[in-house]
């Protein structure tokens, strides 16, 4: 499940794509979370540290949080992530 958090993190970053972020967080706890009950375990906790860490330094806010968490969940829980996809995300993501 860590890898499939850190594999989304390094697309996120190698796209750079306005408006992207939610649709990562969310493809990220999808892959991890269908590896099983380890994986599911593995996207909650390093999600839940990334997002305390970055409300309190990052000073994108509350809502930013919520908004990221909302996703996370989403992913975590089956969601599909392209819920979240934004329009002219390159298809390689």
């Amino acid at each position: 499940g860590s890898w499939d958090m850190y594999r989304a993190y390094r697309d996120m970053r190698e796209a750079n794509y306005k408006g992207a972020d939610k649709y990562f967080h969310a493809r990220g706890n999808y892959d991890a979370a269908r590896r099983g009950p380890g994986g599911a375990w593995a996207a909650r906790v390093i999600s839940d540290a990334r997002e305390n860490w970055q409300s309190g330094v990052s000073g994108r806010g509350a809502e930013d949080t919520r908004q990221d968490q909302e996703a996370n969940a989403w992913g975590r829980n089956g969601g599909d992530p392209n819920r979240y996809r934004p329009k002219g995300l390159p298809k390689k993501y």
